[in-house]
């Protein structure tokens, strides 16, 4: 036979197993209504413990109160004047003040301790059975006790007469047990009120609770330790600046790259943003009164792209990118391509050249070869001696020179004025080199295509201030944008191929500023616009130069003076340095070449200053 098949097992139940929650809402939840729930039962209790005692102390005083309007002079005088009996004046006028407050006693004696009234009337004319010294001696007596009736709560006074003697005592009594029915009887009512104050108090925890829940999205506090340690991980890990700020605007985080972007240091959390940064556009930026996608703006020396995003809460987180660096990538490029092009038209035009030069020589045009040769070699080497003799510094000669080339390509003449003089003397050549390349470019492109288009450039230093002029023959800024044309952002030009532009002019505000200049735009003589830099201490004190001492193979030497008829110059040149009319076309070509080559290639071009 074979086996009987077997049941499969049944997968064991998980017992569900009940502790602390995990949710942050419900822990709050069940911490609230615990707290509800204790501070209940301590109310309560603390009201009926001393309910008990304040209901006895009101028996005893009420006794008390019944005695003292019962011993009054008439029951003396009754007491005096008859017999202990049942029906005697003192056990009627007892009962009649017995009945009529709902005492459970009231018991008349005299000074030997003889009750003269009494409920039970078989108790008339016996001893009391508690001590009545007390009152019999003038005091009044508050107190529980046991007697021939049970427990009750008593109050005895002294009975005197119309003459202050003490003729006897009355002791009343309340009966306990309705004071514990009155105890008794407060307690629901009392668990009444405590019930309603927990229910209400347990509303509030869950309604508490519940927003507490969508505040925190559900998240255990676990969940909420690990955001909080992956979010400090996260924000000072990441190479990108984040402020985040309250509705109220001021700053609520800052990561480390954010500090190093804004140049802020921690101590500014807390702060409004106007204080933190001061005004401008950066500020400006991150507070939202400027708005739009990845915004431009300059602090200090770097460019900064902007984002901003606003939260739930009022209040708003930004992002921050350098783009100092690929800011100045882009502008040497578009740089580049601007000599790139000025290059391939000097080509075509040199191509041109050399055409008509071979062709002269082919017609045997000798002369007029050469003549031709020297009228081009002059004109590159007039500009680059122009601004070699007059702008002393290499770096900054070398770009007014590619400028001149590119400038000339553009139909724009570049001119440097007659009273321009500026000394190899330059704290930061580069920083003058961006002021001039940015005012350049932005007055090339105003006057290209305008009737005799020129750009005339003033360079001079008062002490160790240099002053920089712009001059162009383009349609000029209006009055009422300039001062928005140094701000950041701002341009009316197509965008470039990197995608950005409105820096060149915040820069050069910003760096003249930075040294405690300044940078302003008015009208030019001819209409354009005229662009004054003023940089204080951008050139160095000169140096002492020594007094020259007499050589004594100097003073041996025999004064020649001027050339001789018989001196010989060196080839291609005069006696005085410049081209002689009868030089050969060799030397005028290599001459030539040197020029153009100086003119187009920039700075590399240049060793140091004619």
């Amino acid at each position: 036979m074979s086996p009987a098949p077997t049941a499969p097992a049944r997968p064991t139940p998980r017992r569900r197993r009940f502790g602390w929650p995990r949710r942050v809402f419900a822990q709050v939840l069940l911490m609230q209504l615990a707290v509800a729930t204790g501070v209940t039962v301590l109310a309560t209790g603390l009201f009926l413990a001393p309910l008990s005692d304040q209901l006895d102390d009101q028996a005893m005083r009420r006794a008390l109160a019944i005695a003292e309007t019962t011993a009054s002079p008439e029951v003396a005088a009754a007491l005096r004047d008859s017999e202990p009996s049942a029906g005697g004046p003192v056990q009627v006028e007892a009962e009649r003040i017995r009945q009529s407050t709902g005492a459970e006693y009231v018991v008349v004696m005299d000074t030997r301790g003889v009750r003269w009234s009494h409920t039970d009337p078989a108790q008339i004319g016996r001893i009391v059975s508690t001590d009545p010294s007390a009152a019999l001696s003038g005091q009044e007596v508050m107190e529980i006790d046991n007697g021939t009736l049970g427990r009750s709560a008593r109050g005895k006074a002294p009975l005197r007469d119309v003459d202050g003697t003490i003729v006897g005592a009355v002791s009343v009594g309340i009966e306990y047990d309705s004071v514990h029915d009155r105890l008794l009887g407060a307690i629901p009512g009392l668990l009444a009120y405590a019930g309603g104050a927990l229910a209400a108090g347990a509303l509030a925890a869950y309604l508490i609770s519940r927003r507490l829940q969508r505040q925190t999205h559900d998240l255990a506090f676990s969940d909420i330790s690990a955001l909080l340690a992956e979010r400090e991980a996260m924000l000072h890990g990441i190479r990108e600046g984040v402020v985040a700020l309250d509705r109220a605007g001021r700053i609520r985080l800052m990561n480390d790259e954010a500090q190093r972007l804004l140049g802020i240091g921690p101590e500014a959390t807390g702060s409004p943003l106007e204080e933190a940064l001061g005004s401008g556009r950066t500020a400006d930026v991150l507070a939202g009164r400027v708005t739009g996608e990845d915004l431009v703006t300059v602090r200090g020396h770097r460019v900064l792209i902007a984002n901003r995003m606003p939260t739930d809460d009022g209040g708003a987180v930004a992002t921050l990118r350098d783009r100092t660096e690929l800011e100045r990538l882009g502008r040497e490029l578009d740089s580049t391509r601007g000599l790139i092009d000025a290059l391939r038209a000097q080509d075509h035009e040199h191509a041109n050249r050399l055409h008509t030069l071979l062709g002269l020589l082919e017609l045997e045009m000798h002369d007029e070869a050469v003549e031709f040769v020297t009228e081009v070699v002059g004109v590159h080497r007039a500009t680059a001696e122009q601004v070699t003799e007059k702008i002393h510094d290499p770096l900054l000669a070398a770009l007014l020179v590619g400028k001149a080339t590119v400038a000339a390509e553009r139909g724009v003449s570049l001119r440097i004025s007659a009273d321009s003089l500026l000394p190899d003397r330059l704290v930061d050549p580069r920083e003058l080199v961006t002021v001039v390349g940015n005012l350049v470019d932005n007055a090339l492109d105003a006057a290209a295509g305008t009737v005799e288009a020129r750009v005339e450039i003033a360079l001079r230093a008062e002490g160790r201030t240099a002053v920089l002029r712009v001059t162009d023959s383009g349609p000029g800024v209006p009055d009422d944008r300039r001062d928005l044309i140094f701000t950041e952002g701002w341009t009316t030009k197509e965008l470039p191929s990197h995608g950005k532009r409105g820096l060149g002019l915040a820069l050069v505000r910003r760096l003249a500023e930075r040294q405690g200049g300044s940078a302003r735009v008015d009208t030019g003589p001819d209409g354009g616009a005229e662009f004054t830099v003023v940089l204080p201490e951008a050139l160095n004190e000169p140096e002492p130069q020594p007094e020259p001492e007499p050589s004594a193979e100097l003073d041996e030497r025999p004064d020649t003076g001027p050339s001789a008829p018989g001196t010989t110059a060196p080839p291609g040149t005069s006696a005085t340095g410049t081209s002689a009319p009868g030089t050969s076309t060799t030397a005028s070509s290599a001459t030539g070449t040197s020029s153009a080559g100086a003119s187009a290639l920039g700075p590399s071009a240049f060793g140091g200053p004619r």
